[in-house]
């Protein structure tokens, strides 16, 4: 009897059922970001390819910052996975003043994701799909070209606000505007959770990711409970009883931030510096596995074994789903990829 991968996903966020984890991986189509059929395609050649058990939506991460105006360069990606930034919409604080309600059914970057998201859910029905959706904190750094992850740059353009100035020198229109992304992106994830004879994309829950805004130290807890956390519960509110992953990354990513969330699942690096090991502590079901980067054609075959056995032995009888640590390289190997996909 042929294995019913949907509801095999459900038993797992209710701590039922036989299969022990499912597995997925998502990348970056550089230069295949732009277009709904474009998008669509990329996405089902990568899924059909590893036949992943869960679909996780990897879109293009500009489409936040165009959603309020930013420009970028659709064919020029350097050497990295972003297209290039021209013009960011928050340049200076007066700013943030323009920084209001998006309507998703009329705005071209939100209404086009749905229609990727409608396009991957139609051709995967037997597979739970979620959409990735960044916190409204994320979007408002990369409004003003500053980096989701402390220390890592946004290619193309210089940020001529500090992370400082652009929420916490006018902290009230810096909250303003962090209210208005927030009712956006809410809005965004009902059309998105809506069944498709609603008029929505008729997905199954959505992959939140605050990014790298918990770790690293680029936020203190006191300023990330001010900044993050309310507009967080507001939009994650919004996909009700669908599916909730939320996704904090890279070192010291403070998972325990989040062990009151209204979430279902909690994914974190749990094989890099300052980060505890796979563990059901926070109330979540653990996504966890090796680090994304061991995905890519020169990494560790060796090591990522190792990893993938950790975490399949730490997780032995207990429910989890298995993924690397985040959005693998542009171009993996495909060994690195058969082990993840074996383990």
């Amino acid at each position: 009897m042929a294995l019913d991968r949907k509801q095999a996903f459900h038993d797992i966020l209710a701590g039922e059922g036989t299969v022990p984890h499912l597995t997925s991986a998502w990348q970056h189509f550089v230069h295949h970001e732009y277009g709904v059929e474009e998008q669509v395609r990329a996405h089902a050649d990568f899924v059909t390819k590893w036949d992943w058990d869960w679909i996780k939506i990897n879109p293009r991460s500009a489409y936040y910052t165009e959603a309020w105006g930013g420009v970028f360069d659709h064919d020029d990606y350097g050497n990295g996975r972003s297209p290039k930034l021209i013009t960011p919409p928050v340049k200076q604080l007066d700013d943030l003043r323009n920084v209001d309600y998006v309507d998703p059914e009329t705005s071209a970057a939100l209404s086009e994701e749905t229609g990727i998201v409608r396009g991957v859910h139609q051709a995967f029905p037997d597979r739970v799909v979620l959409q990735t959706v960044f916190s409204p904190l994320t979007v408002l750094l990369g409004l003003a070209a500053l980096p989701r992850i402390n220390h890592r740059a946004i290619y193309g353009h210089e940020p001529t606000l500090s992370r400082d100035e652009l929420l916490y020198e006018r902290p009230d229109e810096a909250k303003r505007a962090l209210n208005a992304i927030a009712r956006t992106l809410a809005d965004y994830v009902k059309q998105l959770v809506a069944p498709v004879e609603q008029g929505g994309a008729g997905v199954d829950g959505i992959f939140y990711a605050v990014t790298g805004t918990a770790s690293r130290q680029y936020f203190d807890h006191e300023h990330f409970t001010e900044f993050s956390e309310p507009y967080d519960r507001f939009v994650l509110q919004a996909a009700d009883s669908s599916v909730k992953l939320l996704h904090t990354c890279k070192e010291y990513s403070n998972p325990e931030w989040f062990a009151d969330y209204p979430i279902d699942l909690l994914q974190w690096d749990s094989f890099v510096e300052g980060n505890p090991p796979v563990t059901d502590a926070y109330g979540s079901v653990p996504v966890s596995g090796p680090d994304a980067a061991l995905i890519g054609k020169d990494g560790d075959l060796q090591e990522l074994s190792r990893q993938l056995t950790v975490t399949t032995e730490a997780r032995a009888g207990k429910p989890f789903l298995l993924a690397p640590s985040c959005t693998i390289p542009p171009n993996p190997g495909d060994e690195n990829l058969r082990l993840l996909r074996q383990a």
